[in-house]
C-alpha cells in the first residue's frame, strides 16, 4: 500500500477539512495500521519490509498531523499552497500582537500559589473561547478562500496554543506534578 503519494487526508479516505470526525480518523488509522505494520512483513522481502517501514511512518505523521488542531490547520493551508513555516510582520496584525502581549502579562501576574488555581482556571476558560472562535474563523476564511487571513487565524491559533501549554505547566508546578 503506498501512502507517499497522498495527501494526509486521503490517506484516512476524509474530507479535506478542519472540522473532522476525530472517532473515524482514530478508527481509519487503526485499520490501516493493522494493514501496514512491519511485523506483517516479517517474513517479506527487503524491499516490502522497507516499504512497511516507510508507509508507517507516513501514517504515524499523518495521524499526529490530523489529531492536532494546528497540525490540521497547517496541512490545509500547505494542501493550498500556502507556506506557514515562516512568520512574516505581515502575517500578524498588531491588534494580535497587542493581544498577546496582554494576555502574557495576565499570566505572569497571576500569583503562583494554590489560592491562584481560580484565576488560572477562569483564564483558561477565556483562551479556550478564544481558540474556538479563531478555529470557527480559520474554517470560514479557508473554505472562502481568504487564504491569507486563515492563515493569520492559524498563527493566532499557535500563540493561544501556546498559551494554554505555559498555563498548564504553571498548574501542574502549582499542584505539584
Amino acid at each position: 500500500m503506498l501512502l507517499q503519494n497522498k495527501n494526509f487526508f486521503q490517506i484516512f479516505s476524509i474530507p479535506e477539512a478542519y472540522d473532522l470526525d476525530p472517532v473515524l480518523l482514530a478508527e481509519n488509522y487503526r485499520e490501516l495500521q493493522a494493514q501496514v505494520h512491519p511485523d506483517r512483513f516479517a517474513n517479506a522481502s527487503e524491499a516490502e519490509k522497507l516499504q512497511a517501514v516507510k508507509s508507517t511512518s507516513v501514517l504515524n505523521d499523518a495521524y499526529e498531523t490530523l489529531r492536532s488542531p494546528q497540525g490540521r490547520a497547517a496541512h490545509l493551508l500547505q494542501l493550498r499552497d500556502v507556506d506557514v513555516s515562516k512568520v512574516s510582520q505581515s502575517d500578524l496584525s498588531p491588534a494580535l500582537l497587542f493581544e498577546q502581549i496582554q494576555l502574557r502579562e495576565e499570566l505572569e501576574d497571576i500569583p503562583r500559589d494554590e489560592k491562584s488555581l481560580n484565576k488560572l482556571d477562569h483564564m483558561r476558560k477565556q483562551i479556550e473561547e478564544k481558540v474556538r472562535d479563531c478555529q470557527k474563523l480559520f474554517v470560514k476564511n479557508s473554505n472562502t478562500g481568504q487564504l491569507l487571513r486563515a492563515k493569520s487565524n492559524y498563527y493566532e491559533m499557535q500563540y493561544l496554543f501556546k498559551l494554554l501549554s505555559d498555563m498548564d505547566a504553571i498548574e501542574e508546578d502549582l499542584l505539584g506534578y
